[in-house]
């Protein structure tokens, strides 16, 4: 299975790098650093099924679990995923950001398998919780899963939805932070320091479950495992990914984190992930 979602990945990334180029949008290292992540939550298998429950022919069905991506610039991402499943035809890619365009350039829920839209940064733990304490109250087992980058902890509405959460004992709620320690085009230590993100979301009532790879299948579905067993508490995975991956000549450097790739380096990088697939 470890096997299949490296293929997989790999996939999203050359599918996910040619849209994006076609498109010329930027964030291409946010977009690189969390498809580990995507993929593991889409097609990981825990418990013997699927870590995410939903229906590609039945979108927004009542049973499904909600995934929401707080880092919006990482969108591109996302929609490849969708398209590989099968909730919009590949085509669609050809035309992220365009005027009329099904895909914006951020999560829109008009958009088959994208649930919230979220525009600004912060937003999405806000908007979890809110999914979360609605099904909580409706008695409904679904979760609820987002997905943060760590520059996005700097927002204060943040750590007001930490509080709520855990105050709420929403043990269907798990936040994922993509730690690729990069914002805009610096360090977020450099911005503003967060500190330790374990410490402050343990004294906010988490479960926090670290992740020493972010893009190591292995430990990320054990992580979501353990976060399935938090028991009255939200979960948080801090997972440890590094900006560009996949991208040799552009992995951690803050230049390509909001940047975009040049001809001749998409040209350059294609084959080297073809040969993964």
């Amino acid at each position: 299975m470890i096997e299949n979602l490296q293929r997989t990945a790999a996939q999203i990334r050359v599918d996910t790098l040619t849209a994006m180029q076609k498109n010329d949008l930027p964030y291409v290292g946010s977009a690189m650093s969390v498809i580990e992540i995507l993929v593991a939550l889409y097609y990981g298998d825990i418990y013997g099924r699927k870590v995410m429950n939903f229906d590609v022919m039945k979108p927004g069905c009542l049973d499904q679990d909600y995934l929401i991506l707080s880092k919006g610039q990482a969108a591109p991402a996302l929609y490849s995923i969708l398209a590989d499943l099968g909730f919009f035809g590949k085509s669609e890619l050809d035309s992220i950001g365009q005027e009329g365009a099904l895909l914006k350039s951020r999560p829109f829920n008009r958009v088959p398998g994208i649930t919230t839209t979220v525009e600004s940064y912060g937003e999405g733990l806000s908007v979890a919780l809110g999914v979360a304490l609605g099904l909580r109250v409706d008695r409904a087992k679904n979760k609820v899963f987002t997905i943060l980058g760590d520059g996005e902890l700097q927002n204060g509405q943040i750590w007001e939805a930490a509080m709520a959460a855990s105050h709420y004992n929403l043990d269907n709620l798990v936040a994922v932070v993509d730690n690729n320690k990069i914002q805009s085009s610096e360090r977020v230590s450099g911005i503003m320091d967060i500190g330790s993100i374990q410490d402050k979301f343990e004294a906010f009532g988490w479960n926090v479950i670290k992740v020493l790879d972010g893009h190591n299948f292995d430990q990320l579905l054990n992580a979501i495992e353990r976060a399935y067993t938090s028991n009255r508490k939200p979960a948080l995975i801090w997972a440890q990914t590094v900006a560009s991956k996949g991208i040799d000549f552009a992995e951690g450097k803050e230049s390509y984190h909001r940047g975009i790739l040049s001809r001749g380096e998409y040209e350059n990088i294609i084959p080297k992930l073809k040969q993964q697939i």
